[in-house]
């Protein structure tokens, strides 16, 4: 809890609505997850906020969608470049806002966000739109495709200015403008981004950011008649409330959501290479990111050597202050999220599962001022049967659980066995296995002898439970444009 006597050294947020920082009349508390303190003050927008914000999108519409592609490009990259130019200014803040290590926002979030602006600056300019002739008929047929309006999106608190710029960049580079909103537990990056709007050329009203919690602000954006998409990345349970209140409106709708991504390594696969990969896999960013292994199936004839070899793996991969270059990881988001977390490895255990390292095995050796942060160090379980909670549902942290298998067809079994179908991983030197795999595996991206090696022009996104539509290059191009087709008659 924050000191009653300290609460003017609370950094205070405000919203950005038509250019402008506007103060909000009531606040919600930000903690740094690393020590456990309240840190931040965060608008807590509802309706009022939001309304004024669609208003401004809204009249800044007609110009921004009128600039060419190539003039908006110029403002992605300028932007773009001022981001990078305050790298280690947006990486410490990621870090403290998150709870993530700097070495990982300095690495991957803030270098991302940047690389997100140039990429749809550059990708917009590059679009081809379809034509074709009917000569029997003397007619000529092409397609255009026109910005759509006022763009909702709503970002998640994992990697918060990688996400949130993965929606902005390409809303705004095909001529919409956006009322965006952070998740209210990571909003500096995002307010940051903002100081550095009107340098960057970015006229009044084309981003509108507006801080809040879902049940205020977020409803209030997803239910407006004046925003006709919603781009969404989150838990299902939320996504399931956008689509409701997204009905009567007909809206367009991209959502990114939850997985529980199977790992499915062969007895002929790279052992060094994929115990080295798959502790990444699982691990990373505290195990708070969509794509993370959080199920791990393994050939019976290599079972105990791999698991052997990945629980001493997993041991060496570190929890501590996130500010430490020694760190692998540091504190998850909320005290909160750390309890749900830690109540997934209980029910392991009280359903017999065996937690070899982790939760309840390993100490943690945290500096002084660390010690009411949410740390948890990485946590491997074995023995739980696949109907179990804790191998159906997203747990969203440094856990990820090892079962055998003793064929293909079980470990395609195995692997679709979840209503999520986010992303897969398979491990093999048979490259006709790996194709087979692929094919059958339910999921939106098959990773194959590695992991989150992308290329943004490629369709990202889930099956089933994971989510509706994809994003990237060509994908986000389609979802933030309307289609029209021409006829001329000659």
């Amino acid at each position: 809890m924050a000191r009653s006597a300290e609460p003017r050294s609370h950094l205070l947020l405000e919203n950005y609505i038509g250019g402008k920082f506007v103060p909000c009349q009531r606040h919600i508390d930000s903690y740094d997850p690393s020590t456990g303190e309240v840190y931040c003050q965060v608008p807590d927008s509802g309706a009022e906020e939001v309304e004024a914000a669609v208003a401004a999108a809204k009249a800044a519409f007609p110009e921004w969608s009128s600039r060419s592609p190539e003039q908006r490009a110029q403002v992605l990259n300028k932007l773009a470049d001022l981001i990078e130019a305050h790298l280690e200014e947006f990486a410490q803040a990621e870090s403290r806002d998150q709870g993530k290590t700097l070495a990982f926002a300095r690495t991957v979030d803030i270098p991302r966000s940047v690389h997100n602006f140039r990429f749809f600056a550059s990708s917009v300019l590059h679009h081809t739109d379809d034509c074709s002739q009917l000569e029997h008929m003397g007619a000529l047929n092409y397609t255009v495709r026109c910005p759509v309006g006022v763009a909702g999106l709503i970002s998640p608190w994992n990697l918060p200015l990688y996400l949130l710029t993965w929606k902005i960049a390409p809303a705004i580079a095909a001529g919409n403008t956006v009322v965006a909103k952070p998740s209210e537990m990571t909003s500096v990056t995002a307010w940051m981004m903002c100081k550095l709007m009107q340098q960057a050329g970015v006229p009044p009203g084309v981003v509108n950011i507006v801080f809040g919690v879902g049940p205020r602000a977020g409803d209030a954006l997803v239910g407006h008649p004046d925003v006709p998409l919603v781009s969404f990345t989150g838990s299902t349970a939320t996504a399931q409330h956008i689509t409701t209140r997204s009905a009567p409106y007909c809206k367009k709708l991209s959502m990114e959501l939850g997985g529980k991504n199977p790992a499915i390594i062969f007895a002929d696969a790279d052992l060094d290479l994929c115990i080295q990969t798959t502790v990444r896999s699982s691990f990373s960013n505290q195990g708070e990111i969509c794509l993370c292994t959080s199920r791990i199936y393994v050939e019976r004839s290599v079972y105990q050597e791999f698991l052997e070899r990945f629980v001493a793996a997993a041991k060496m991969w570190k929890t501590g202050a996130p500010s430490d270059p020694g760190s692998n990881n540091g504190a998850l988001i909320s005290k909160e999220h750390l309890e749900k977390v830690r109540s997934f490895v209980a029910l392991a255990r009280s359903e017999g599962g065996v937690v070899h390292c982790g939760e309840g095995v390993d100490p943690l050796d945290l500096p002084e001022a660390n010690k009411n942060g949410y740390f948890m160090p990485a946590t491997v379980i074995s023995g739980l049967a696949d109907g179990s909670r804790v191998m159906q549902e997203e747990i969203f942290g440094p856990v990820t659980c090892v079962s055998p298998f003793d064929s293909e067809e079980e470990a395609v079994a195995k692997g679709n066995g979840v209503r999520y179908g986010l992303a897969a991983t398979v491990w093999s030197r048979d490259v006709g296995k790996i194709h087979r795999m692929a094919k059958r595996l339910q999921a939106g991206l098959v990773w194959t002898n590695c992991w989150l090696v992308r290329d943004l022009n490629l369709p990202f996104g889930g099956m089933k439970h994971s989510g509706v539509g994809r994003e990237g290059g060509k994908d986000s191009y389609h979802f933030f444009t309307e289609v029209k087709c021409v006829t001329i008659k000659h």
